[in-house]
């Protein structure tokens, strides 16, 4: 009997996802091979971008269309793989993914469609800071502002980024326009005249990230680089744009688990191969710490998968999205943040109690740069006023 094109489909995509699994954990096994030396060395991810494009990561992880991109379940998978063996690259990768994104949050769908297509295309490795909209901004004291000219803007300022400075191709950030006050979403392409870069160095955790300064001197945007308006609040963002924010944190729950997993596993590698200050044999509480840091973990995933499926049903909804659906995914988003930051600070600061062996200590100290912009508390504040008021933030008290 002849197979359904549903059917086929279903199979040609279940396919395409294991090819990519097993490339992202093949990746993953060369990252771990000298993630230590690459962790005190401390150099921008020029070798680690190499090794994601010609592994067709980079391409693979861009948004889902019928001959290309990746979903959202999938891209998060690989990027958890990725982070388990070095979260650094994981946080590059995580970035990357969810920033193709930004012609779909942004941008007008034919725009999106041919930005992707040129993506895939030419591998460009993304990465960008673009900012939270908030009912206090102050677009007058902006660190990015951006003046009309007949061709397009000029952009001039700074921004920090997390990832890649260095080596990205295509960086998107926020700016300010100086004559309408909107705040434009642009991408800035690497080497474009006035744009300079300065690698942060001696960071605590994620050193092979590449983070630094991207500093803006009278850069020409062209209108075509601008892919849409950032809205000033929360309250007149569109549905699915209101999706950007929560999916790049979402994206940084799997870097976080990665790390945590990633721990975990080193550590029970050097308990089983007797180089551990801690061994079975002597040690019969070792199996309840193994038991608790286990469970810790996995209860920490059930809910990062819980959110991530929310947010992929929200993505695969696009334009259609209903108004109040992007509170409730955030909510789910903090819960994740939440419980995945607290299980990476205390699982990778408890296999410091296992071993003493060379480079484990990179873990925590990923896991600490990794959590340190959200605090807890934050985290925690915006989950209970989604509980108490759901949606209706207008009905919620402001506090200052």
């Amino acid at each position: 009997m002849p197979k359904t094109p549903s059917v086929a489909g279903h199979r040609s995509t279940d396919a395409r996802r294991r090819t990519l699994l097993r490339t992202a954990r093949d990746v993953a096994d060369d990252l771990a091979a000298d993630a230590i030396a690459r962790d005190q060395a401390g150099r921008p991810p020029t070798d680690e971008a190499a090794r994601l494009r010609e592994a067709g990561l980079l391409a693979a992880l861009t948004p889902p269309a019928s001959d290309r991109g990746t979903d959202w379940r999938t891209g998060c998978a690989v990027v958890r793989e990725i982070a388990a063996a070095d979260s650094a690259v994981g946080d590059v990768l995580a970035r990357h993914y969810v920033h193709a994104w930004s012609g779909r949050f942004y941008a007008h769908p034919h725009e999106a469609a041919t930005l992707e297509e040129e993506s895939v295309r030419r591998q460009w490795l993304w990465t960008g800071a673009v900012r939270t909209p908030a009912p206090d901004d102050d677009s007058e004291g902006s660190d990015l502002t951006m003046r009309p000219r007949s061709s397009g803007y000029l952009l001039n300022g700074h921004r920090s980024v997390d990832t890649a400075v260095a080596v990205a191709d295509q960086i998107v950030m926020d700016a300010v326009c100086q004559v309408t006050g909107e705040v434009l979403v642009v991408r800035i392409p690497a080497g474009a005249r006035g744009v300079t870069v300065e690698p942060a160095h001696d960071r605590l955790g994620q050193r092979v990230a590449g983070a630094g300064e991207v500093f803006l001197d009278g850069v020409t945007v062209p209108a075509g680089q601008v892919l849409g308006r950032r809205p000033h609040d929360e309250e007149s963002t569109p549905p699915f744009t209101a999706l950007a924010e929560p999916a790049l944190r979402l994206a940084l729950c799997h870097v976080a688990l990665g790390v945590t997993e990633g721990a975990l596993t080193e550590a029970r590698d050097l308990s089983r191969g007797g180089r551990a200050h801690r061994l079975p044999r002597t040690d019969p509480d070792l199996f309840l710490t193994y038991g608790e840091l286990a469970t810790v973990t996995q209860a920490a995933g059930a809910v990062v998968d819980r959110a991530t499926e929310v947010m992929a049903q929200a993505l695969d909804t696009g334009a259609r999205l209903d108004a109040d659906e992007p509170a409730g995914v955030a909510a789910l988003v903090a819960a994740a943040e939440t419980v995945a930051s607290k299980a990476a600070l205390h699982i990778t600061a408890r296999v410091l109690e296992l071993s003493d062996a060379p480079g484990l200590d990179r873990f925590w100290r990923n896991a600490r740069v990794l959590t340190a912009h959200r605090p807890v508390a934050h985290r925690l504040r915006s989950i209970g006023e989604h509980y108490l008021y759901g949606p209706d933030r207008a009905a919620a008290p402001a506090y200052h």
